[in-house]
């Protein structure tokens, strides 16, 4: 029996699936965790791509908790908002406390 390929996407989501409510992480640390650390901007076109999936890819942006992937996202200001309803403060794109709500999966998913 063959053993099933997971796509690099799919294993973007699955660690995506995990941010918690009201935190974020990165692009990068995604990246990092799947044993890919220069890979971030691949990590961007699976946030991209998960829009038809239930991802919150609204928890993940740039390593400056700059929100770089808001034009992705339906509307003018999804991405800002959704993040709000959690309780995330945003300020000009920018994520404030951003160390404070930082999650890394590097960290949170050890074994």
């Amino acid at each position: 029996m063959e053993k099933e390929t997971i796509s690099f996407f799919d294993r973007v989501h699955e660690v995506a699936k995990q941010i918690p409510f009201g935190k974020v992480t990165s692009y990068g640390a995604i990246a990092k965790y799947l044993g890919a650390a220069k890979s971030a901007r691949m990590v961007g076109y699976a946030m991209n791509a998960s829009h038809t999936k239930d991802v919150p890819a609204h928890r993940v942006v740039n390593r400056k908790g700059l929100l770089t992937g808001k034009h992705h996202f339906d509307g003018t200001n999804l991405m800002q908002q959704l993040l709000e309803s959690e309780g995330v403060v945003v300020v000009n794109n920018q994520i404030q406390n951003f160390e404070a709500i930082f999650w890394d999966p590097s960290e949170a998913l050890k074994n």
